[in-house]
């Protein structure tokens, strides 16, 4: 009998371990009494947009990460796509496949040729020896991803950028509160975009932002958002609307507060899984590289289904039976879904196969109990072979 086949002759439990129900996530967004009252004013001020509350939310992003400039966008794609037509860059952008899709998407809709690059098998971030590798001619940008909100090789990643020239973009959309070596997410490469939506840790319901330290950089994006027009209507280049509105800004502020103790809440729960799975064979967690500290965007697991006895997908429908919510954050990878099945994949992604067949996002948020994460382990022991 298959792996596959195995989940469907094990009997249902009649007494699933969450009888009603564990969720993946719970958005955190703030007092909803502060965000409410700011909504009244913001609507009684008759300025929804290019007002007051973004430039205060990007302010006070900007000091939180440590960055000059912090700019307020409608999404992470638009701030992707953003950044990549402000740079003006052309050819081909390396990039992983292990991704959500908007890493490539941001790609393709500026004209540039996605070339896949494999990931590293411990962290599951962008492997700097397959970047190096992949260097070409064509190679006019780097996109790498902090994925989970675990830092990238950012040394290692600006070093191949410098010395063949090219440009380097982290899509940190899981990495808000992310560090690496006590220095936070935000400041590396040419610039960062981070997301604001409701299963990240700061939420703005929508939203996202692009933090660099390039002055000029940041001139274009805060223009590129509202179409490429500086105000007096003869736009510079082709940009797009992808302002921030003054609700969405309202509720990042508010999200803002409380950050670091949910951070630390998060950490300490990823570490009690990490304990709670210790003896479990066939389940394995990504490393995070020592000294760095992960939003843990994602609390993500490795099912190796000869270990465990059941493949990840068989895994996730026998947790969904006690209740679990879970997802497979990346699968399947981007370079095998049907918008990129005109891409070229014939490179050595083996990391990347290796990942998407096994990973498992399980649930984390702040409020979830010891107990919680107790229960998901008996579920994981319950449903065993």
């Amino acid at each position: 009998m298959t792996l596959e086949g195995l989940h469907r002759t094990l009997p249902r439990p009649r007494d699933p371990v969450f009888p009603d129900g564990l969720p993946l996530v719970r958005p955190q967004v703030g007092d909803p009494a502060r965000v409410a009252s700011d909504v009244e004013a913001i609507l009684a001020s008759g300025v929804l947009t290019n007002g007051p509350y973004v430039r205060r939310f990007e302010d006070a992003t900007a000091a939180y990460l440590g960055v000059r400039h912090s700019i307020a966008v409608s999404s992470c794609t638009a701030g992707l796509m953003l950044v990549l037509r402000a740079l003006d860059v052309v050819g081909d952008a390396l990039l992983p496949s292990f991704t959500f899709s908007a890493t490539a998407h941001a790609v393709s809709w500026n004209g540039l040729r996605p070339v896949w690059v494999d990931i590293e098998a411990d962290t599951l971030t962008l492997s700097v020896d397959a970047v190096e590798r992949a260097i070409g001619v064509r190679t006019s940008l780097i996109v790498a991803t902090h994925v989970y909100g675990t830092p990238s090789r950012v040394e290692d990643l600006q070093a191949i950028a410098d010395r063949y020239g090219v440009r380097l973009v982290y899509d940190a959309a899981h990495a808000f509160g992310s560090a690496h070596r006590g220095r936070r997410i935000g400041g590396f490469g040419d610039a960062e975009v981070f997301s604001l939506s409701p299963t990240k840790v700061v939420v703005a319901a929508e939203g996202g932002l692009i933090t660099t330290n390039d002055d000029l950089l940041a001139e274009r994006c805060r223009i590129g958002r509202d179409y490429g027009n500086p105000g007096d209507y003869d736009c510079r280049f082709v940009g797009l609307n992808a302002r921030m509105s003054e609700l969405h800004a309202a509720t990042g502020l508010a999200s803002l507060d409380g950050l670091d103790e949910r951070l630390a809440e998060r950490n300490r729960l990823a570490g009690l899984y990490r304990e709670t799975f210790r003896e479990m064979d066939g389940v394995s967690f990504p490393a995070i590289s020592e000294g760095d500290q992960s939003t843990f965007k994602d609390l993500t697991v490795l099912i190796d289904p000869d270990g465990f006895g059941l493949a990840a997908d068989d895994v996730s429908v026998a947790l969904a039976d006690e209740g679990v919510e879970t997802r497979r954050y990346y699968s399947p990878p981007v370079h095998l879904q049907r918008a990129y099945a005109g891409v070229p994949s014939d490179v050595d992604l083996r990391f990347t196969t290796w990942a998407s067949d096994r990973v498992l996002s399980l649930p984390l948020w702040v409020g979830m109990t010891d107990n919680d994460v107790h229960g998901v382990a008996q579920a994981f022991r319950r449903i065993r072979p």
